[in-house]
């Protein structure tokens, strides 16, 4: 299996324009609240714009999108296609991330940091 982007570029004939979505989601393993399983098809997966991860449960219930680390709000993160479909960007070429990032959210520090915050439309923060 090629190990660099240059290589996968080379190993599939991708132009340019088709090697910029090989900078792929790095698709975290887990909640970075409850440690929940997120594996790379999990449809509760939610991200910010800096792929931080939280289960949906823990992103409305705990957190109420906002972001603990950024501010920004979460959309539902896509599954990558387990299969080969075209230009090798598949799961096998481009495995989901194993290092968990497990930061609890301490929820009166979040009251306190996202209360302005939550005011506002994730798309006016």
């Amino acid at each position: 299996m090629p190990t660099s982007k240059e290589e996968i570029r080379r190993k599939y004939g991708l132009t340019d324009e088709e090697y910029d979505p090989i900078d792929a989601l790095s698709l975290r393993p887990s909640c970075e609240h409850c440690d929940k399983p997120l594996p790379p098809d999990a449809t509760e997966a939610r991200i910010c714009s800096f792929e931080c991860t939280f289960c949906a449960d823990c992103m409305e219930r705990v957190i109420g999108n906002v972001c603990p680390n950024c501010g920004g709000g979460f959309v539902p993160r896509p599954p990558r296609p387990a299969r080969h479909w075209r230009n090798g960007n598949y799961l096998g070429a481009f495995p989901a991330r194993t290092l968990k990032k497990h930061k609890p959210v301490a929820a009166a520090v979040h009251a306190a940091f996202s209360e302005e915050i939550r005011k506002l439309a994730p798309e006016r923060r």
